[in-house]
């Protein structure tokens, strides 16, 4: 095997076998190495001569004396392997490893975890580009410049980048590229056959106070749909009306959903119990992310759950540019003529909105990466896309998400010196805030991300120090990367030759996440927050989207405003109507004018709308109704009149005993009566005033 690291030149002499350098001490007996070099293409000299992966394995640990020879032979050659390359970094970085290897019991004693700790380190060393000698060598880095308290942005200064900004209900074109909202959307649905999609949903729903994984959420107790089959209609939707534009039924939009250790299980269980949401086999991809060794201490000491075990932890959701390129997903797409990757997070129901404007933006635009945005409130808590321009050399500059604790001083120590203030005829940020779903172009992807970081993003560490003395932690920290920064990887690969920017909708439109508790968005709330992020304002949020798009198409009836918000279980939602728009209904805004005219709906009616060729003209609604149609079926609704029991929200008694999954929103659903119409027989239909389903 080959060693191969991206350090930099590093040289040791030990001088006897009984000498010590900085702490190391070669047993008698043993035959020392006496000169260590690492290199870019690995070299690695003993006494002068070459010495081969193999022989490397087979002697590391008991030349050094730090492991015995029987000790040795116990472990795998893939377990030498790691471990001799761990033990050469740490002879050459000061020792900070000792404690993982230099204090092994004799053979016969714990053997088993002594094989154990070797295949765990094997594990780590393969799993990071470089091997774990790479991220020690890294960390050490960035442990020192965050005890230093050095500014990662002393050498830039932010402007605001260049983009765009669309609004669902302005009729009017954007200035700038004199498109208004439809006009994008249109433009994006030009390529809508040629996308892929990568859901990133890597972690559990610890924070929302639910122990299973994200995905399986219900995004509404009205249709009950989990966020993983709400993307996967949406994507499937796209798909057929990329088959009705081209007549080619053969186009497949991917999907790769990213796991963890902690979601791959479940993930894979919640697509076999519901046949893939209706994908075909092998349309959606699986690829899991690896965790990265814990780090103890300011020397970057691995970090010990137990005596022969290293603690881990994630890495972060950066990890997909990697885990795309290695599975040869990246170039399985560029060669197939893929032109525009669009990765979403887990549980932000919204999104789907954007993804054909956005689109369209970045095809108008040129944009290799197109970050969608939302307004964003000075000061908030939130990072920013920002263009940081390098004051000494253009080549460094680059456009990317800040976030908020580095933007205001950043801001604070250029032009008008004020920070991160609102701009003055908005009242927002002048920055957009990132809502941290991207579209990128494949081309400058599959360059990117095959240059010599093969898609690892530039990596942070954020440790919580003890004391000022800042070397010691609370608690073990890590390495970190986040998947918006990879214009740092643009930068590196494609210099100012890469062009990236943002499209900014309205809050309403296109962001609403579940990720907090409810006991978490309570307290927000009680404090004057006005977006807790709990399940049930993000159901809220999707039902008042409907509400403000139906309303935009001529129904009568009243759209939610702040002051009409009720408090259910302490968190203010919609009174209603609850409204939902299928993907399979609708996924851009020309279909929802040209489908629907007229009518009214109450304020606790529900309703529920599913078809491609579903029309729904001057309907009477109060109560609840859900209608659906299959493909083929044209189907129109006119002057239909309902009137039911409906459906009506049932709040949660303070410290009920109730699933999880109900604890997390405060309340039921309680479906007292509705209209039901399904169609799925090809043909034309008439439904009028009665109800009544009548084949022309």
């Amino acid at each position: 095997m080959k060693l191969s690291y991206a350090l930099p030149l590093l040289s040791l002499q030990f001088l006897s076998p009984s000498s010590t350098n900085s702490g190391v001490v070669l047993a008698s007996g043993f035959s020392p190495i006496k000169h260590v070099t690492f290199t870019q293409n690995a070299i690695v000299s003993r006494g002068g001569s070459q010495l081969s992966g193999t022989a490397l394995e087979s002697d590391v640990g008991p030349s050094l004396g730090v492991v015995s020879a029987e000790n040795w032979d116990l472990l795998s050659d893939r377990g030498k392997a790691a471990l001799s390359r761990l033990i050469l970094y740490d002879v050459a970085n000061g020792h900070a490893q000792k404690h993982v290897y230099g204090d092994w019991p004799e053979k016969g004693t714990e053997d088993e975890e002594k094989r154990g700790i070797a295949e765990q380190i094997a594990d780590l060393d393969g799993s990071y580009p470089g091997g774990l000698p790479a991220y020690l060598s890294k960390a050490r880095t960035l442990l020192k410049e965050s005890a230093d308290g050095t500014n990662p942005f002393a050498e830039f200064e932010a402007f605001v980048p260049e983009g765009e900004s669309l609004s669902y209900e302005d009729p009017d074109a954007n200035p700038h590229t004199g498109m208004t909202f439809s006009q994008a959307e249109q433009a994006g649905l030009t390529v809508i056959g040629d996308t892929v999609f990568v859901l990133v949903a890597g972690g559990l729903g610890e924070r929302l106070g639910y122990s299973g994984i994200k995905l399986s959420l219900e995004t509404n107790l009205v249709t009950n749909k989990s966020y993983l089959e709400m993307y996967s209609k949406y994507i499937q939707a796209m798909q057929r009306m990329a088959h009705i534009k081209t007549g080619k039924d053969h186009i497949r939009i991917p999907l790769v959903i990213m796991t963890s250790d902690d979601t791959d299980p479940l993930t894979r269980k919640l697509l076999k119990d519901n046949d893939n949401f209706g994908f075909d086999e092998g349309q959606v991809t699986i690829v899991k992310q690896d965790k990265v060794a814990a780090l103890s201490n300011g020397n970057a000491a691995l970090s010990m759950k137990s005596k022969w075990k290293v603690e881990t932890k994630p890495h972060g959701h950066g990890d997909v540019h990697h885990l795309l390129y290695r599975e040869g997903l990246v170039d399985q797409w560029y060669n197939q003529g893929k032109k525009y990757v669009i990765f979403l997070q887990d549980t932000n129901a919204l999104v789907i909105n954007s993804v054909l404007p956005t689109l369209g933006v970045s095809i108008e635009k040129g944009f290799h990466m197109n970050s969608i945005c939302i307004p964003r409130l000075a000061g908030e808590a939130a990072g920013a896309i920002a263009r940081l321009e390098h004051k000494s050399d253009p080549e460094k500059s680059l456009v990317i998400n800040v976030e908020y604790n580095q933007l205001d001083p950043l801001l604070s120590s250029q032009g008008d010196c004020k920070g991160d203030v609102a701009d003055p005829n908005t009242g927002y940020s002048p920055f957009p805030g990132n809502a941290n779903n991207i579209v990128i172009e494949m081309g400058a992807y599959e360059r990117t991300v095959r240059g010599e970081d093969q898609g690892v993003v530039i990596e942070f560490v954020n440790p919580k120090y003890k004391d000022d003395s800042r070397t010691e932690f609370k608690k073990p920290t890590r390495l970190e990367c986040m998947m918006q920064d990879i214009p740092k990887l643009f930068q590196k690969e494609m210099g100012s030759e890469a062009k990236i920017g943002f499209t900014m909708f309205d809050r309403w439109f296109t962001f609403s996440p579940a990720k907090n508790s409810l006991e978490a968005g309570v307290e927000d709330v009680s404090k004057g927050g006005k977006a807790p992020g709990t399940m049930s304002s993000a159901e809220s949020d999707k039902y008042v989207q409907n509400q403000r798009k139906l309303k935009m198409a001529g129904v009568d009836l009243d759209v939610t405003t702040e002051e009409d918000l009720v408090l259910v279980s302490g968190i203010p939602v919609t009174p209603g109507p609850r409204i939902i728009l299928c993907p399979g209904f609708s996924i851009t805004q020309q279909e929802v004018m040209q489908k629907i005219q007229g009518g009214k709906i109450t304020k606790r009616s529900t309703l529920v709308l599913e078809g491609e060729d579903l029309k729904v003209k001057n309907l009477d609604l109060d109560g609840a109704l859900v209608i659906r149609t299959g493909h083929d079926c044209d189907v129109t609704v006119d002057g239909l009149v309902v009137r039911n029991k409906g459906y009506e929200l049932e709040e949660v008694v303070a410290g009920a005993d109730v699933p999880e999954e109900v604890a997390i929103r405060g309340y039921t659903m309680k479906k007292n009566e509705a209209m039901e119409i399904v169609i799925n027989e090809p043909g034309k239909y008439h439904i009028g005033a009665d109800g009544e389903v009548k084949k022309l």
